[in-house]
């Protein structure tokens, strides 16, 4: 079959076929589409140079179509509507209807936070829509978020390029939590030296055993022992409740645990530094109402998470 160039052809011309056909008339036609009958008259001519048919033939006080507007009637109106789909589903999405899979990267520790109060908003708002929740990996969430394969981002975000927008959802604060009844805490409270003096545990996603509390205590010549490192948050309520190790978490996570854990929190005897949990996406997503609504969603949960 030879392919057509369409290059040069108007969307306007199908318009005007499809409001032709329907009204069989150029006057009511033109009031259809809002234009003036000499331009549906110019796009009848028009249609009948490309078509190489009249298309459409006054009998009596009707123009009635050819045997090929009938025939290619039925493939105007397909090709009309799936573009009005197209564009209606860029215009506005509707989260009642859709049947949408989002994409969230994000850690274990955020997930616990926000996905019990997004699967609440998903039931009442959207109950068609899915989330599908992948590990951060940020060496590559850049263009993951780029290539679509990522709608957002949540977690600490540095150095990101411009293109990747950015948006701090909550600060956040180390909080140290042990076993209930644990030797180190005298009255709920612990010392320093005895945070030094007991082992402890650490979350982290590099092969070292270092973090931001080992570079404070270096700054006061001291040292722990880091007995235990995890790369999963989740891992650590069990393991604290059943043995004398220490460990420091985000204080957003202490309140979610302690719920469900027989766990003492503690504040750390070390002048620690609060930071930023953030949502990143792409500029490319930035204007698109699916992820408007999705960035809405994460955005009203967090403002209903507990800070301390």
């Amino acid at each position: 079959m030879k392919s057509i160039d369409l290059s040069g052809i108007d969307l306007n011309l199908l318009v005007a076929f499809e409001a032709l056909y329907a009204e069989r008339s150029v006057t009511g036609a033109a009031q259809r589409v809002h234009v003036g009958q000499p331009a549906m008259s110019a796009a009848l001519g028009r249609l009948r140079s490309l078509f190489a048919d009249d298309l459409f033939v006054r009998v009596k006080r009707e123009m009635k179509p050819t045997a090929k507007a009938v025939a290619i009637a039925p493939q105007v109106a397909i090709a009309l509507n799936t573009i009005r789909a197209t564009l209606a589903d860029l215009q506005a999405f509707d989260p009642a209807q859709s049947q949408k899979a989002f994409t969230i990267a994000t850690s274990d520790y955020f997930a616990s936070l926000v996905l019990p109060e997004l699967l609440v908003i998903l039931r009442d708002q959207a109950s068609q829509v899915d989330l599908r929740l992948l590990p951060v990996d940020k060496s590559s969430i850049v263009d993951l978020l780029e290539d679509g394969l990522v709608d957002v981002a949540l977690g600490i975000f540095t150095d990101l390029p411009p293109y990747i927008l950015q948006e701090n959802l909550l600060l956040e604060r180390f909080i140290g939590i042990s076993r209930a009844g644990h030797p180190a805490l005298e009255k709920g409270a612990i010392s320093l030296e005895n945070f030094v003096a007991f082992p402890h545990a650490l979350f982290t996603l590099r092969r070292d055993a270092i973090g931001a509390i080992d570079q404070a205590l270096a700054q006061q010549g001291l040292k722990r022992r880091i007995a235990l490192t995890v790369p999963y948050w989740l891992a650590l309520p069990n393991a604290i409740a059943a043995s004398d190790l220490l460990v420091a978490i985000p204080a957003c996570l202490e309140m979610h645990l302690s719920r469900h854990y027989p766990l003492q929190p503690f504040e750390i005897p070390l002048n620690l530094s609060p930071w930023s949990v953030s949502m990143v996406w792409s500029q490319i997503s930035d204007r698109d109402s699916a992820n408007l609504w999705l960035r809405q969603m994460i955005r009203q949960t967090c403002q209903k998470i507990p800070t301390a």
